[in-house]
């Protein structure tokens, strides 16, 4: 009883639940969204056909990387813009906008080139099906072109998140994505008087949606000049080596971070591939329905993320650590219970999808896997994104999240798949010993306290 009644004392903070609310629910809304209507496109390209399943699943990896990488700059930005905004320094906040959109441009940029001019050799790198490479290469020569629009509405969005205005890239990404849905399921089946393009139709949908996207997220943050996003050309284009310099030195280990951690994930796919094509078409579907259960993890984890910072800004240390220690908890049962929940109600979705018994049964089996360590991956979020980088403690954060998973999750796993020559099932299960080492070190490095740092100070 005692017990209990201190759990109740540590969480009896309206203040702390109003602002964790206030902030996660746009966020986690704009989540449900995407991951929702990422669903109905896999669902409407699984219509289609196994193969052409697999070819837009691999070739979404690509875009998963140039997603992850801009991830690592905007939440490395991130780190700062939420400290300076507890601070109230506005100029200083439309500078890191400045550096975060270079950064991202170069990085996006990168990417494009790769699936415009050789998109066959990276979709190699995951499959040696030939029917695979070619209409996955296909679409990276369209849905490509839009990645550096995407870099650009991914650095305004991020430095909005952190100054407490989550709505606006809410409603900005809501109406791309039910606008993307909209066009694919016009171009890829010959809807609405559009053209019937199969798996094409699917990458100019997405094409569209993120260039008017990136264009109404300028028009909207220009619309009012007190925007602290609406930076000036000068915040743009200048480019100051001392600010650079202290901005970067955190944020490079979050960019080394998601490089690695990214690199990883794809490489987790390039073995279930090679596992066979159904393999990898069960790992799509059960994908699907892994982002739409994490939505309620990601509004929570980046919502921690802003407030730790805000109150490392404003110098008090004590509330940001009470702060981190209320969100974890809430992290781990809220896991719980939407692990028990997609058991419960997610075996329906599998009748929604033309492809054979053999990958439905193999779905179902990693379907349960996944749900059983939905609280391990949310918890390490939380610790990760919402907590050690709120507090600056990018280092550490490189090791746990960027290196572990070379070291355990992608040794074990092709262990499984090309020595043992297990099935997908028992692959992905070896994977998630990655999750259960970083969630040992990183409660460990919470409890430390060592993660607080205020970067503010740094650049100011």
């Amino acid at each position: 009883m005692v017990f209990l009644q201190k759990m109740l004392d540590f969480y009896r903070d309206r203040e702390y639940f109003a602002s964790l609310v206030r902030i996660a629910l746009p966020i986690a809304t704009q989540s449900l969204v995407m991951s929702s209507l990422n669903m109905v496109s896999v669902v409407m390209i699984g219509q289609l056909g196994e193969t052409e399943l697999a070819a837009v699943g691999l070739a979404g990896q690509i875009f998963f990387l140039v997603n992850l990488i801009l991830f690592g700059i905007g939440s490395g930005a991130a780190m700062f813009t939420a400290q300076l905004w507890g601070k109230g320094d506005v100029p200083n906040i439309r500078r890191v906008l400045g550096l975060s959109l270079k950064l991202g441009l170069v990085g996006s940029g990168i990417f494009w080139a790769l699936a415009i001019f050789a998109p066959q050799a990276a979709l190699r790198f995951y499959t040696e099906d030939a029917a695979v490479v070619a209409l996955g290469a296909d679409f990276l020569r369209i849905f490509g072109w839009s990645y550096p629009f995407f870099a650009v509405t991914f650095a305004y969005a991020f430095v909005l998140r952190s100054t407490g205005n989550v709505r606006l890239p809410m409603a900005v990404t809501i109406f791309a994505l039910s606008l993307n849905t909209f066009l694919a399921y016009g171009l890829i089946f010959g809807n609405f008087g559009m053209p019937k393009m199969g798996v094409a139709g699917a990458a100019w949908a997405g094409l569209i949606a993120r260039v008017l996207e990136c264009l109404l997220m300028l028009v909207m943050v220009y619309r009012k000049r007190e925007n602290p996003a609406a930076a000036s050309l000068r915040d743009v284009f200048e480019f100051d080596p001392k600010f650079a310099a202290a901005v970067m030195v955190p944020v490079l280990p979050v960019i080394a971070n998601e490089f690695l951690w990214s690199m990883g994930i794809t490489t987790y796919n390039a073995i279930y591939a090679r596992v066979g094509t159904e393999a990898i078409a069960a790992i799509n579907i059960v994908g699907a329905i892994d982002q739409l259960a994490f939505v309620a993890f990601i509004g929570l984890g980046n919502a921690t993320a802003i407030l730790v910072g805000n109150l490392i800004g404003k110098g008090d240390k004590d509330e940001a650590i009470r702060y981190a220690g209320r969100s974890l908890g809430l992290q781990i049962l809220a896991g719980i219970l939407v692990g028990l929940l997609v058991i419960l109600f997610a075996d329906g979705i599998f009748n929604l999808y033309n492809v054979s018994p053999n990958v439905i049964e193999s779905a179902r089996a990693l379907l349960l896997i996944m749900a059983a360590a939905i609280w391990l991956r949310a918890a390490n979020m939380v610790i990760i994104v919402g907590i050690l980088r709120a507090g600056g403690d990018t280092r550490f954060s490189l090791a746990l999240d960027g290196l572990v998973i070379w070291i355990v999750g992608v040794p074990l796993a092709a262990l499984a798949a090309f020595v043992l020559h297990w099935p997908v099932e028992l692959v992905y299960l070896m994977a998630l010993t990655e999750e259960i080492t970083k969630f040992v070190f990183g409660l460990w490095r919470f409890f430390s306290r060592k993660w607080i740092n205020n970067l503010a100070q740094a650049i100011t």
